[in-house]
């Protein structure tokens, strides 16, 4: 369902507090990642080793990579620290409701 170019991804209550969601737009993978009360979407591939950041630890407004420890900035997909230096890019987040939407129109790369 697109509204806008945003996509319905997920309800609030599937996010995890302080947590992460792994879901697809499209053929994209998107991590949903809820942090310090807001939603974010960042591209749920690692720039370094090409893993799911969904599955990291979510933290202070940062995702961490669970495989080499890279953590990226939440609102910009920067990279806090090695072995990662590439961003990540984010995406718009919308809240309607309870539904979550997304849209792949880049915020930042």
């Amino acid at each position: 369902m697109s509204n806008d170019g945003f996509t319905k991804v997920c309800s609030l209550n599937d996010i995890p507090e302080e947590g992460a969601l792994g879901v697809e737009v499209g053929d994209t993978p998107v991590a949903v990642v809820r942090s310090e009360g807001e939603v974010f979407a960042i591209s749920d591939i690692c720039s370094h080793a090409e893993v799911n950041l969904s599955e990291g630890e979510v933290e202070d407004g940062a995702i961490e990579c669970w495989l080499h420890g890279s953590c990226f900035e939440l609102s910009s997909g920067k990279p806090i620290n090695p072995p990662a230096t590439q961003p990540v890019p984010t995406y718009a987040v919308k809240i309607d409701g309870d539904d979550v939407l997304v849209s792949l129109d880049t915020k930042n790369s």
